[in-house]
């Protein structure tokens, strides 16, 4: 297997990542577009670690907006090969409170504006999302929070909606009633694309509310948010300073397969392959389009 390099995506509170030795800073282009920011690359220890403000230092961008893309495009030809998500959520039951780590196993996209797939007209491809979390990186970031003795809880259903608004009180009684775990602005379509890319993806969901459901919150507001967002970005860093400390050297085969997420799944046949397109996905699917030497 080629070499492991950690890609993190820092969500809101989390625009920079200290503790990075061999520090640089990168803009790689995209035929994707512009990502959200520049990459910043270094390492913890020995392991290369690749780091992506999802909103932009200063956050800039609001959930809609961002270049989901262009975003795992550029960490795909920085070499990521591993990449955990750090976003803030809010939560739907009362034993997931502010503070506490949710380390989500699936999600539920309720998204509608947003560019969900690198593939399509000129070149169609299917890939398998029953698992759209690696459980071998997940394993390794509970052994991190462990370590680091961080609240969290394995497993659980993240729900992304569209926003920027919160919930309505409806919405989160409905999406409360389907039993789902948490919910945020960002998982998708990230986590579709990085299978796409045959990068391994992990969220770490950073409950920072109760949504609207809770009788002891009738409202979210982004004062009452931030206060708990530096709280978590604190321990964030904590977190992947330990993950990346323990980090293998050479990428492990993904148990749900997301390391080889495109064999088999380009259905359009060679010769009907926009090549315009083809050239586009140079780096996502550059290992299953390369002809064989």
């Amino acid at each position: 297997m080629s070499e492991a390099v950690l890609g993190i995506i820092g969500g809101s509170g989390i625009y920079d990542l200290p503790g990075l030795t061999d520090l640089r800073e990168e803009r790689v282009t995209s035929p994707w577009g512009e990502p959200s920011d520049k990459l910043r690359i270094g390492r913890i220890g020995s392991t290369k670690i690749v780091f992506l403000p999802r909103h932009g230092r200063g956050h800039v961008l609001a959930p809609s907006d961002i270049n989901y893309r262009a975003n795992i495009d550029v960490l795909k030809r920085a070499g990521v090969t591993d990449l955990v998500s750090l976003s803030a959520c809010g939560s739907y039951k009362s034993e997931l409170y502010p503070g506490l780590f949710v380390l989500v196993d699936q999600f539920v996209d309720r998204t509608s504006k947003r560019a969900s797939s690198f593939f399509g007209k000129g070149c169609v491809a299917h890939v398998s999302l029953a698992r759209p979390v690696g459980p071998a990186l997940q394993g390794r970031i509970a052994d991190a929070a462990t370590a680091e003795d961080l609240p969290f809880v394995r497993g659980g259903t993240l729900v992304t909606m569209e926003g920027p608004q919160f919930s309505t009180y409806a919405e989160s009684l409905t999406y409360k009633g389907l039993g789902y775990d948490l919910i945020g602005m960002t998982a998708m379509p990230e986590a579709k694309l990085a299978r796409e890319a045959e990068i391994t993806y992990a969220t770490v969901g950073m409950v920072t509310d109760f949504d609207c459901w809770h009788p002891e919150q009738s409202s979210v507001d982004v004062a009452s948010v931030i206060a708990v967002l530096h709280d978590n970005a604190e321990k964030a860093r904590r977190l992947v300073a330990r993950l990346a400390a323990d980090f293998p050297a050479e990428r492990e085969p993904c148990p749900a397969g997301s390391h080889n997420a495109l064999d088999n799944a380009i259905i359009t046949a060679p010769e009907f392959r926009d090549p315009a397109v083809m050239a586009r996905l140079d780096a996502v699917a550059g290992r299953v389009l390369k002809p064989a030497a």
